[in-house]
């Protein structure tokens, strides 16, 4: 099997990530990285050469596909480049900096048959896989409701070394509930409608660090979603699916999916349910499911090859990443007229 070259645009702290993981995967080759911030790359080390812009990469390299890292307002310009040479793009979370840009290219990726995947990495970790399959199998009954809590402190020194952080539109909305958002409409469908509050940030920043919503499903599920980048708590995913080595585990939940026959708790993948028909007063027992633990960033790097060579269509493609964009700004604009906001 002929190696995959593939090209990492942006080094920042995620860009880096996707650089070290290819340099030790086999049957793919990074053959380059743009980066013109040279406080990123001053102590570089890896095999490849680095690019001061995209346009000197294709010049110099064959590149069969790229991960775009940079900040999200250049997201769409740069996938452009690639997809308008039809090179497949893996585009970090969100896909663009708005839905007008993440639908057009969208629509550029079907005129030149060229496929997007999004890096929603939640859904390559074998925890949310086989949540899926729970869920899917039927194993809780229909979902009728879903609770998501993402509550964590980010220290001040988080926002002083990226000053961009503190700016409005750069809170824990776009930055961290799009995750949520993205493994709520896999677990239970696309989103019919949002109504959300706000609080503004209490360090005085221009971006919130609260945020409340309700999520009415199109199937009549309805999601109640909770978030703070300024709140003590070991109610979020970082802290408590082991992940990342990062953040210290917590061992406790952050997702709740509610059937009628049952309830999933997750990451910890409980079953819970009542030991004879569903009856609150009766009591009620619960499965641990057993699962593998995986690397979701390299897995995502696995599967972003395996699409380049048509072996598998992306798990998470453009239009996936679009329409948990559209959620996403729906949130916000809820939060700043009060109103229901119903999506497209």
């Amino acid at each position: 099997m002929s190696k995959k070259k593939l090209a990492v645009i942006g080094y920042g702290l995620i860009g880096n990530k996707h650089a070290k993981i290819i340099e030790n995967l086999e049957n793919l080759e990074l053959c380059g990285v743009v980066e013109n911030n040279q406080k990123l790359i001053k102590d570089f080390n890896l095999s490849c050469k680095v690019f001061s812009d995209i346009r000197e990469l294709l010049k110099n390299q064959k590149v069969d596909g790229a991960i775009i890292a940079t900040p999200t307002p250049l997201h769409s310009e740069h996938a452009k480049i690639f997809l308008e040479n039809k090179i497949p793009v893996l585009i970090e979370k969100p896909i663009a900096n708005t839905s007008n840009e993440a639908e057009d290219l969208v629509n550029l990726s079907e005129k030149n048959s060229t496929e997007i995947l999004v890096g929603h990495h939640r859904r390559h970790n074998n925890i949310i896989s086989s949540a899926k399959k729970i869920i899917e199998e039927g194993q809780i009954g229909s979902i009728r409701s879903a609770i998501s809590i993402c509550w964590f402190y980010k220290p001040d020194e988080y926002f002083d070394i990226a000053p961009w952080r503190k700016e409005k539109g750069a809170g824990p909305i776009s930055i961290n509930l799009i995750h949520d958002i993205d493994l709520m409409r896999y677990f239970c469908g696309e989103v019919k409608s949002v109504s959300a509050i706000s609080k503004p940030s209490v360090r005085g920043y221009e971006n919130e660090d609260l945020a409340s919503v309700i999520l009415n499903f199109d199937n009549g599920v309805v999601a109640n979603m909770t978030v703070s980048d300024s709140v003590v708590s070991p109610w979020s995913w970082e802290t408590s699916s082991n992940e990342n080595s990062e953040f210290p585990n917590s061992n406790q939940l952050c997702y709740l999916i509610g059937g009628s026959e049952g309830s999933l708790s997750i990451p910890e993948l409980k079953i819970w349910k009542h030991q004879s028909k569903p009856d609150w007063t009766k009591s009620i027992t619960n499965e641990k499911i057993f699962f593998e633990s995986n690397n979701p960033l390299i897995d995502q790097i696995l599967h972003f090859a395996k699409v380049i060579r048509k072996e598998t269509k992306p798990l998470v493609s453009g239009l996936e990443g679009l329409k948990s964009l559209k959620v996403i700004e729906a949130v916000q604009k809820s939060s700043i007229i009060k109103k229901t906001v119903d999506i497209e």
